[in-house]
């Protein structure tokens, strides 16, 4: 019998956490880590990797995806459709700039109430998103000056187009990782860069990881890449084939004990399926309802906190 696909997800938890370098972190909270690993997923079949030794709340990681490919950084709307993954970030600059010690609650009551208080202390500066459909680009102005354009470059438009009307190059690429507005970002993009392969009238992609929490939000990450690569071969009209991914520093946090041990103690059954109800005008035109996932009857949820 084949392997689970899920089994070697685990494994890396557990080599990690068994001999993976102690090191202290941007948040000081401290990590085991280990640099450079690679994973692959079939989504022959209509397969989806999600875990299945944890719930998880694929909705809110495709709400994110969605949000993404608006080019939108404003919490908002995310927190209008009970997406929290984003608050910490902006909640704790509230916090640091006003004294103001508000719980989580009532700022995300906030920033759904009152849009001036959103537009102020919502936004995330340039993330995702916003790299993704608007690089920023520059015109000369005269004087050797330059002004930033009204509109930037949409690299996920100009995916689609390359992938449709010259599916053999090896350009198939977007990034976030806009190295002149990285001290203008809540986050520096993790997930940072992508890459796109037809063979044999399918589409696979390559993700590669900068930084990956493999305790939180790997599974998201996965789960996002694969519906991007379900997206994206609906409108150019090919097959889902694989997802890689390369991951740089992997780590789990020394805080997630609880997680870890509950995790690995599971075994990973079941093989969920993910269909796309209907095929919208352009990779800009899905809704939510357009997603479902069937057969995936996960093992309870584990909570962990995230670090900041």
């Amino acid at each position: 019998m084949p392997e689970h696909y899920e089994q070697s997800y685990l494994d890396l938890m557990k080599e990690i956490w068994t001999n993976g370098q102690e090191r202290i972190d941007r948040t000081g909270v401290g990590t085991r880590s280990i640099f450079g690993a690679s994973l692959r997923y079939s989504l022959a079949d209509n397969a989806i990797p999600l875990l299945t030794t944890k719930r998880v709340y694929w909705k809110t990681a495709a709400r994110e995806m969605l949000w993404f490919l608006t080019g939108d950084t404003n919490i908002r709307s995310l927190v209008q459709q009970n997406v929290k993954i984003w608050t910490d970030w902006p909640l704790q600059k509230y916090r640091q700039q006003t004294g103001d010690d508000i719980s989580h609650e009532d700022f995300e009551k906030r920033i759904i109430d009152d849009e001036q208080f959103a537009q102020i202390w919502g936004d995330l500066g340039p993330v995702y998103g916003k790299q993704w459909v608007n690089w920023p680009v520059y015109e000369a102005v005269g004087d050797g000056l330059y002004k930033k354009s009204d509109k930037g470059v949409n690299q996920i438009a100009q995916l689609v187009d390359g992938i449709k009307n010259n599916p053999g190059s090896r350009r198939h690429i977007f990034e976030g990782w806009n190295v002149a507005e990285l001290d203008q970002m809540a986050l520096p993009p993790c997930h940072k860069t992508y890459q796109f392969y037809v063979a044999d009238g399918k589409l696979s992609g390559l993700l590669y990881q900068r930084s990956c929490d493999l305790g939180l939000g790997f599974a998201f990450n996965i789960f996002s890449a694969s519906l991007l690569i379900r997206m994206l071969a609906q409108q150019c009209d090919l097959e889902a084939g694989e997802l890689i991914w390369n991951g740089a520093d992997v780590h789990l946090y020394l805080n997630h004990h609880e997680l870890v041990e509950q995790q690995l103690s599971r075994k990973p059954e079941g093989a969920p399926k993910f269909h796309i109800n209907r095929k919208p005008e352009s990779i800009f035109d899905y809704h939510i309802d357009d997603f479902e996932v069937s057969d995936y009857h996960p093992q309870k949820h584990i909570s962990a906190p995230v670090a900041v």
